[in-house]
């Protein structure tokens, strides 16, 4: 079957008109003159409505305002009021986060309550800026400053300036599509219709999921990565186990937790070398007193974890004989051995190689590099 009926042509117009977005504006702020205008203390306040129209198509927006002041106080002539109507295009520009700045130029006229000595009504040109803070989507914090110049017939032909600094609230209302607007057509189409079957199909089941945490670990099932956590275990964003020295082992099973960045790792993320940093008396294996605490600390680790054994190496510089250098290793590895043991560490833990000057880890020509290869390692086996 089919039926001819009209279809007005201008119904995307009317829509078009429908989705404009109004802001009004009321202002307060102060007026700062030109000192020569005769004005006391050279300004006064002032206050009024805005109104702009937005359009979705255009970044410049017409505004309608009106600013009255109410006590003008010229310094010979007495009080006045002064009445300003403004017509400006605001150009917006792009916001940034929540604030959007705008410019704004017009043409505007200004009336005197009172006509008192040197003042005239008249035109005037007006330029300014500002910005908006967004508080809600209908509501903004509104500032701008306007420069206002008005042709003075009276000064000599010269403009009386005027800088106007306001602040206000900004409600923004309508930009929705008008329902059952009324329509005018001017135009018709004619539109043949194709009447057809249409399936109906019912919507589908939408099951709501409700997401939860398993694990206890503080992360959602959504995003956790690591869904069976320990209970009671420091996580981090993804639900899994925080690794803080970053050395390849998670905390829980890190007993080493401070290992420098970089250290090749047990499986219990402790250094399997490191220099123990031992101070001996010259040409001596008798530790200094400064050593102690040190070899206190490593002496506790072996103590506690009795599944680890450390071979004590020595080196020297490469300063003397090679044989002298060789049995002077030898003998301060011996004595950190014997230091260990004394601390409780149990004699199959510990064991003592010298090694002279072999393998040195810096240059023997200076005194640095030498003071570097005088060194006591200690490397760690987990047995």
């Amino acid at each position: 079957m089919k039926k001819l009926f009209l279809i007005p042509a201008l119904l995307a117009g009317s829509l078009a008109l429908a989705q404009q977005k109004y802001e009004i504006s009321p202002m307060i702020g102060y007026n700062i003159a030109e000192g020569n205008l005769g004005i006391k203390d050279d300004g006064y306040f002032t206050g009024g409505i805005e109104l702009q129209l937005n359009t979705p198509d255009s970044k410049i927006s017409p505004e309608f305002s009106i600013l009255y002041s109410p006590g003008v106080d010229y310094k010979s002539t007495g009080d006045t009021s002064i009445t300003r109507v403004m017509i400006d295009g605001v150009y917006t520009l792009d916001a940034l986060n929540s604030i959007t700045p705008f410019v704004k130029a017009g043409l505007g006229a200004e009336a005197i309550g009172s006509q008192i000595a040197s003042t005239e009504n008249g035109l005037f040109l007006d330029a300014g800026a500002g910005v908006k803070v967004n508080l809600t989507e209908n509501l903004a914090f509104k500032f701008e400053t306007i420069y206002m110049a008005k042709l003075d017939t009276d000064n000599s032909g010269f403009a009386d300036s005027n800088l106007l600094v306001m602040a206000g609230l900004t409600f923004s209302f309508g930009g929705e599509t008008l329902k059952n607007a009324p329509q005018s057509p001017t135009k018709y189409e004619v539109i043949e219709e194709v009447v057809a079957v249409v399936p109906v199909v019912a919507p589908p089941v939408v099951v709501a999921v409700i997401d939860g945490d398993d694990d206890k670990d503080g992360v959602l099932n959504s995003l956790d990565k690591c869904p069976n956590s320990q209970i009671g275990i420091k996580v981090d964003t993804q639900g899994c186990n925080i690794d803080d020295d970053n050395d390849g082992v998670i905390n829980t099973k890190d007993i080493c937790p401070n290992t420098p960045l970089g250290e090749d790792v047990t499986i219990d993320g402790c250094p399997k070398l490191i220099n123990l940093n031992i101070s001996f008396d010259i040409n001596s294996a008798n530790i200094q007193e400064n050593s102690f605490s040190r070899l206190n600390k490593y002496a506790k680790f072996l103590v506690n974890y009795k599944n680890y054994s450390a071979k004590i190496v020595g080196y020297t510089d490469s300063q003397g004989s090679a044989t002298y250098n060789q049995m002077l290793s030898q003998k301060r590895a011996n004595s950190v051995v014997l230091y260990l043991k004394d601390k409780g560490v149990a004699a199959e833990q510990l064991s003592a190689l010298g090694m002279g000057e072999a393998e040195p880890i810096a240059d023997n020509k200076t005194k640095e590099g030498r003071a570097k290869n005088r060194r006591i390692e200690a490397h760690l086996t987990r047995n």
